[in-house]
């Protein structure tokens, strides 16, 4: 499983976004299934929010199911709020955390983002280093 953060999400839909055409390859390539959970879905469509066409594609994304839609519960809290402090000087935003704590909780490794400054220093315990795509 593979797990992707907001801008992928953003640049697959948007034909004019400068990343549009790498991640359609980098999707492409992928036999694994994708992840999310809903922080970077909330971001992306708050980065969509120029065109409320992008934001129903990425609707129709979620709805037919080319990503899995992971759980966050309040066990998760604790650890995203660590990871938030500790990287504060990036800083993690809430998206970020969620995403390396279910890496964590769910033995994921790789990440489909194009934030690779920041997710080349984040460390997921009993992980450690994510492999960044693309």
């Amino acid at each position: 499983m593979i797990l992707v953060d907001a801008g992928p999400l953003v640049a697959l839909i948007h034909a004019d976004d400068k990343h549009h055409r790498r991640c359609r390859e980098v999707l492409r390539s992928l036999d694994e299934p994708l992840a999310t959970v809903w922080p970077p879905v909330t971001e992306a469509m708050y980065l969509l929010d120029f065109a409320w066409r992008g934001q129903e594609a990425l609707w129709k994304f979620v709805e037919r199911g080319a990503l899995d839609l992971l759980p966050l519960g309040l066990d998760d809290v604790p650890r995203m709020r660590e990871l938030m402090r500790q990287h504060r000087d990036l800083p993690m935003d809430f998206a970020d955390a969620s995403l390396v704590r279910v890496a964590e909780r769910e033995g994921i490794q790789r990440i489909f983002t194009l934030d690779r400054r920041d997710f080349s220093v984040y460390r997921a315990r009993g992980i450690g280093s994510l492999e960044v795509l693309p």
